[in-house]
């Protein structure tokens, strides 16, 4: 019985993470068989590249002529260079096609060598050249930037210039082989200056077009990371303020059903416990459509604002001395009412939760014309009583978002306020916004 082992091909964190940015962006295929077998083989084809170089440069430094045409049409035989001579300019095109290996990461080194070979050409006895030069030129234009192409142009034929100018000074080169030499050099260097910058340009275009779409990928992931959280918040906070508060009332008041002895005030708790679950089934409902839904112009928030006077008033059915007194002409905008309702709704539930025996639980609201002032007094508090719990978070967040301001502190032995000042109106962007936040 034969049985077949399957291996699992892993790749490789980094692997995976590019080939998920590359599907992301979904960059087009390279065209071209060679073209892409080059793209994903470049020290192959840099190797090519310097044996051709190779082939092409070193022949005029060994091949050479012994004789040279006058200028009435006859030869005149002259001596060959001296082999020290042919031996050390191959060397150094063997230097310069060497590194061009290294072509990619060393522009500007592969570049000054195949000058200094374009000056060892002129030495000998007939103009000669190869195309290192060409090559040099172009990589310095596409791996280290055009600028840089056009002034070693410029460096490199200015030096080969005046270099066969010496030359031809002392009487080791005639006018005619200078000329040749500069001109032959100076013809395979722009060609190669030309390319360079032409697909230099392009490829850097293409790399900064690129770089800009990870650049706004990766910020769309942050926007995204940073929508989700605020998203969560958002719903940890109504859900606080929905749960906490009915949950609260439901246990004073089965607590009460179950203290009292008639049968009259128990069965009157039992019904305001079940009516006070409803409220927050019903409500907690409307919140879960809403999500469920996914409507983005549909504010998370309930369409009404809670009412302060139903929470002092299920705080009063589950035997709290709770009290409301409002001032002034209420007019604030829909979104400071709906956080007048939800800081009243937590400061009476933290009083009923901290303060069991509380003699007093004031809430008072006054209204004028630019602001809203919300108070919660009480007393009757026992034992530490904390700042920075999930419900003071979300009353300091929501207003936050009102531009107002809430303090929540101890101001005497056992007793507590929660104070909060809000605008009274907004404009119609800045409310839009803090409704649906």
């Amino acid at each position: 019985m034969l049985t077949r082992k399957v291996g699992t091909v892993l790749t490789s964190p980094r692997r995976s993470s590019s080939l998920r940015e590359e599907d992301e962006l979904r960059l087009p295929r390279p065209p071209g068989v060679i073209r892409r077998f080059w793209a994903r083989h470049p020290v192959a084809g840099d190797v090519v590249i310097a044996l051709v170089c190779l082939l092409l440069s070193a022949a005029p430094a060994t091949i050479f002529t012994s004789s040279r045409t006058t200028s009435d049409g006859g030869f005149a035989v002259v001596d060959a260079p001296p082999l020290a001579m042919a031996i050390t300019i191959t060397v150094l095109v063997m230097l310069a096609c060497a590194l061009l290996i290294r072509r990619r990461r060393w522009p500007l080194a592969s570049f000054v060598a195949a000058y200094v070979v374009a000056h060892a050409y002129l030495l000998l006895l007939e103009p000669a050249g190869g195309p290192l030069l060409l090559v040099a030129s172009y990589t310095l234009a596409v791996h280290r930037s055009t600028r840089a192409a056009w002034i070693g142009l410029a460096a490199g034929m200015g030096s080969l210039t005046l270099f066969s100018l010496l030359l031809h000074w002392t009487g080791i080169i005639t006018v005619q082989i200078a000329l040749n030499g500069i001109l032959g050099q100076l013809t395979l260097a722009l060609i190669g200056t030309l390319i360079g910058a032409n697909v230099g340009g392009r490829k850097r275009y293409i790399e900064a077009v690129i770089d800009r779409s990870r650049q706004l990928l990766t910020e769309r992931d942050q926007h995204a990371q940073i929508a989700a959280a605020a998203e969560r918040a958002r719903i940890a906070r109504e859900m606080h303020d929905i749960v906490s508060h009915s949950l609260t009332v439901i246990v004073a008041l089965s607590e009460g059903a179950a203290a009292t002895e008639d049968r009259g005030q128990g069965r009157a708790a039992a019904a305001a416990a079940a009516e006070t679950a409803r409220g927050a089934l019903t409500e907690m409902r409307a919140m879960l459509g809403v999500l469920r839904d996914g409507g983005a112009d549909v504010p998370l928030a309930p369409a009404d604002p809670v009412d302060p006077r139903d929470t002092v008033t299920a705080a009063q059915r589950a035997g709290f001395p709770a009290t409301l007194t409002i001032k002034g002409k209420p007019g604030a905008s829909a979104a400071t009412r709906y956080a007048i309702g939800r800081i009243v709704q937590e400061g009476v539930t933290n009083a009923m939760r901290h303060a069991p025996r509380a003699s007093t639980i004031a809430v008072s609201i006054e209204h004028t014309d630019t602001a809203v002032t919300v108070l919660v007094d009480n007393d009757g508090v026992t034992g530490p009583t904390g700042i920075r719990g999930f419900g003071l978070r979300g009353l300091h967040e929501r207003a936050s978002h009102l531009n107002g301001e809430l303090r929540s502190e101890s101001v005497g032995e056992g007793r507590w306020s929660l104070h909060a000042t809000l605008p009274a109106d907004q404009p119609a962007a800045e409310q839009r916004e803090n409704e649906e936040s």
